[in-house]
């Protein structure tokens, strides 16, 4: 049970980071980035191509990651958002679409449709904590997800710069008005959004091969994650993503590999039928 716990946990790591880049942008901007997931694809390549074919080290990969994701996330919201910044938000969601279909293929005309792994970040591959055999990659996504989420709540909550950003996030018109630069705070959620995508997609491919078409699945569960915890909530988000990943672990486990998406879809189901809000709901305001 405690081993099914860690590994649900693991998946469900990464499905919340992927969730929490999704709200960001939604608050940001009010328009669902459906290229979260190829944008995870970018980081698992990033990562691929730091270790596997330039031979650098652990951080060196890990800053190569880290520079490469937000200098993508904010070239992506110069062609994928900028110039259709007052377009309806159906035209934004169609062309970040188009934007993933380009990065997927594109990706697969530069590194070939075969999939790719890496090497674990460490020579020993599990550890043991009390009874378990915790494998290494699992440990250090875990920890490393903590890491990323306490510096956010920092960031957000202890910083100027991050009480300018959730000011534009929950009226950006009332934050121009007080002096905020929104179009630069705008960037800054899209490029903080990729870099969570990204450095999930660097943790998570010593377990899962890296392809063009990876991201479809990781999005189709995040998303899931994003309804389940309440849509538009940062906490939901990131509790909704971890629920996706236990429910499928224990339903793999304990139903069948075969039925674990049918029976998170179910689930989703239920959710939307008993709480069509999610758990943390947000408080809605009609305008007047």
């Amino acid at each position: 049970m405690e081993q099914l716990i860690f590994n649900g946990l693991t998946m469900g790591c990464i499905y919340a980071l992927i969730a929490f880049g999704f709200i960001l942008i939604y608050n940001a901007v009010g328009a669902v980035n459906f290229a979260q997931g190829d944008l995870v694809m970018v980081g698992s390549y990033l990562g691929i191509l730091g270790i596997s074919y330039w031979g650098l080290g652990l951080l060196s990969t890990m800053l190569l990651v880290i520079v490469g994701s937000a200098a993508y996330g904010y070239v992506f919201q110069r062609l994928a958002y900028y110039p259709l910044r007052d377009k309806p938000t159906i035209t934004v969601v169609i062309s970040c679409l188009g934007a993933g279909i380009f990065m997927k293929n594109g990706m697969q005309v530069i590194a070939g449709p075969e999939p790719l792994t890496m090497r674990g970040f460490f020579e020993q591959e599990t550890i043991q904590l009390a009874t378990l055999q915790v494998p290494t990659q699992s440990a250090v996504i875990i920890v490393l997800t903590i890491l990323l989420f306490a510096i956010q709540y920092w960031f957000f909550f202890g910083t100027a710069l991050g009480r300018r950003l959730r000011a534009t996030a929950n009226d950006k018109y009332a934050a121009r008005l007080t002096g905020i630069r929104v179009r630069r705070m705008i960037a800054l959620a899209f490029v903080i959004s990729c870099l969570l995508a990204g450095i999930a997609g660097f943790i998570l491919v010593p377990i899962f091969l890296a392809s063009p078409s990876m991201g479809f699945g990781l999005v189709v569960k995040a998303w899931i994650g994003v309804v389940i915890g309440g849509f538009g909530s940062v906490p939901g988000a990131i509790v909704g993503g971890l629920i996706v990943g236990l429910l499928e672990t224990f339903a793999a486990s304990y139903i069948s590999s075969a039925y674990k998406d049918v029976i998170t879809m179910l689930v989703l189901l239920a959710v939307l039928f008993l709480r069509p809000q999610g758990i943390f709901s947000e408080a809605i305001q009609e305008k007047v």
